[in-house]
């Protein structure tokens, strides 16, 4: 996916809200709700690029 080609592998949430185009507060929720896959080590959430395109994908299959 073009969009996320000047990413790492593993993402942070500043990371994710840019290139989702949201603020944090959305990104948090989509994290704690698993919309978003991640894991949490101390404070941080770590997003794998892979979970971001899953639910890209996912939102644009059940989008109207």
């Amino acid at each position: 996916m073009l969009l996320l080609k000047n990413y790492g592998d593993v993402m942070i949430v500043e990371e994710v809200c840019e290139v989702l185009k949201l603020g944090k507060n959305k990104v948090y929720e989509l994290l704690q709700s698993g919309d978003i896959a991640s894991r949490k080590v101390g404070r941080k959430y770590l997003i794998p690029k892979k979970s971001v395109i899953d639910f890209l994908e996912s939102v644009r299959y059940t989008s109207n």
